[in-house]
C-alpha cells in the first residue's frame, strides 16, 4: 500500500500496528474527543505551509519530530531560557520538547513531516 502522509496519515500504534486514516481536513474536523483518542498513539503527517502558522501548539504527552523536507523555515521554540529560534532550510530536522510552545514562520514554501504523540495537544493564536 503507498501512503502520500499529506492525504494519509500514519497512526504508529503501541502495540506494533501502523493504522492509515485520512488526513487533512477529515483527520481535523473530527470531534475533540475523537482526536484525543487518537492522540494517544504516534501521528505521522504530512504538510505543506506557504506561510506562517496562524498559532501556537504544544504537546504535553511527548516530544515532537519536525522534519523539514524541502523549503526553509524558523522554528520557534518556548523554553525556560527564553525562545529558542533554529532556521532549517533545504532539509533538518527539530525536536521539539514535550509541553513546549511552538510555532513556525516560513521564509519559503515547505514541506514538513511530523511524527507528534498528540494527547492533550493545545492551540493559541500567533
Amino acid at each position: 500500500m503507498s501512503i502520500d502522509p499529506e492525504q494519509l496519515y500514519a497512526l504508529l500504534q503501541a502495540g506494533g500496528a501502523i493504522e492509515a486514516m485520512p488526513g487533512g481536513a477529515a483527520f481535523w474536523s473530527r470531534l475533540p474527543q475523537e482526536l484525543d483518542a487518537l492522540g494517544r498513539a504516534w501521528l505521522v503527517s504530512e504538510f505543506c505551509c506557504n506561510e506562517d502558522w496562524s498559532s501556537w501548539e504544544r504537546h504535553p504527552g511527548g516530544d515532537e519530530f519536525v522534519y523539514l523536507l524541502d523549503g526553509e523555515v524558523e522554528m520557534l521554540i518556548e523554553q525556560a531560557g527564553g525562545l529558542q529560534r533554529t532556521r532549517l532550510s533545504g532539509r533538518g530536522a527539530v525536536i521539539v520538547p514535550r509541553g513546549c510552545w511552538h510555532t513556525a514562520k516560513v521564509a519559503a514554501p515547505s514541506r514538513l513531516l511530523f511524527i507528534t504523540w498528540g494527547e492533550g495537544t493545545e492551540h493559541r493564536p500567533a
